[in-house]
């Protein structure tokens, strides 16, 4: 039974679906009835036939509406927190060039997202948006090194109320095409709160100042919105 409301997603059973997934999954299920109905009606006498689609179908639906689904998270807030802004695997912990705007040392840390995680995207810190920009690009693969500067790409930076700047990236990867944000340069966000999502498969990096304590390590698994990432000093 699906529960439609007036909100920004709906509930479906026991798995919330978030908004972008509105268009996605209506198109699914129109694609997948009408080859239903065509395997019914011209081959319909091969019971095997008909199973066999009817079971494909059914697992393709399954695939993409579990992609778009949109879990509760309880964000513990705190000042000197940075939240993991998505779910998936940290596979960057390093210091870089940040050469996109601030054009100085930082620590990047990257999570990719796989097809089976959330792709909602959360902001690390509370604070007001100070620069926005989308970059198009290439789409390398999420893990390449240069998919950081070359893919298409969105570039966020969050000032907190202690005045650090936590700058985190949206990358689209060699599948996920189509970056959402919810943001603008002079929005006010809390920490944990969307801002954005990206479609089948994709990676966020962070870039927080130097001297800041690293929590996560490499190939670690993250929760966005609740896994605290580094602390500020």
């Amino acid at each position: 039974m699906i529960i439609f409301n007036f909100e920004p997603h709906f509930t479906l059973i026991f798995m919330t679906i978030h908004k972008e997934g509105y268009i996605p999954l209506a198109i699914t299920i129109t694609v997948l009835s009408l080859l239903n109905l065509a395997v019914s009606k011209f081959l319909g006498d091969i019971p095997f036939v008909q199973s066999a689609v009817l079971g494909f179908s059914a697992f393709v639906f399954i695939l993409i509406l579990q992609f778009f689904r949109s879990p509760k998270r309880t964000t513990i807030t705190d000042v000197d927190h940075i939240i993991a802004p998505a779910d998936g695997k940290v596979v960057v912990v390093e210091e870089v060039v940040e050469g996109e705007y601030f054009n100085e040392k930082r620590i990047q840390i990257s999570i990719f997202m796989s097809p089976l995680n959330v792709h909602v995207n959360r902001s690390p810190v509370a604070g007001i948006v100070k620069h926005f920009q989308y970059n198009p690009g290439k789409y390398l693969v999420a893990w390449h090194p240069k998919s950081s500067t070359e893919n298409e790409r969105t570039v966020a930076v969050v000032e907190t109320e202690k005045g650090v700047e936590i700058l985190f990236k949206q990358i689209a990867g060699a599948v996920a095409r189509r970056i959402k944000w919810y943001i603008k340069p002079g929005d006010k966000i809390g920490q944990g709160e969307e801002y954005g999502f990206i479609k089948f498969g994709s990676r966020v990096d962070i870039h927080v100042p130097v001297g800041t304590a690293i929590n996560v390590s490499m190939n670690q698994v993250v929760n966005g919105g609740e896994t605290v990432i580094a602390t500020l000093k």
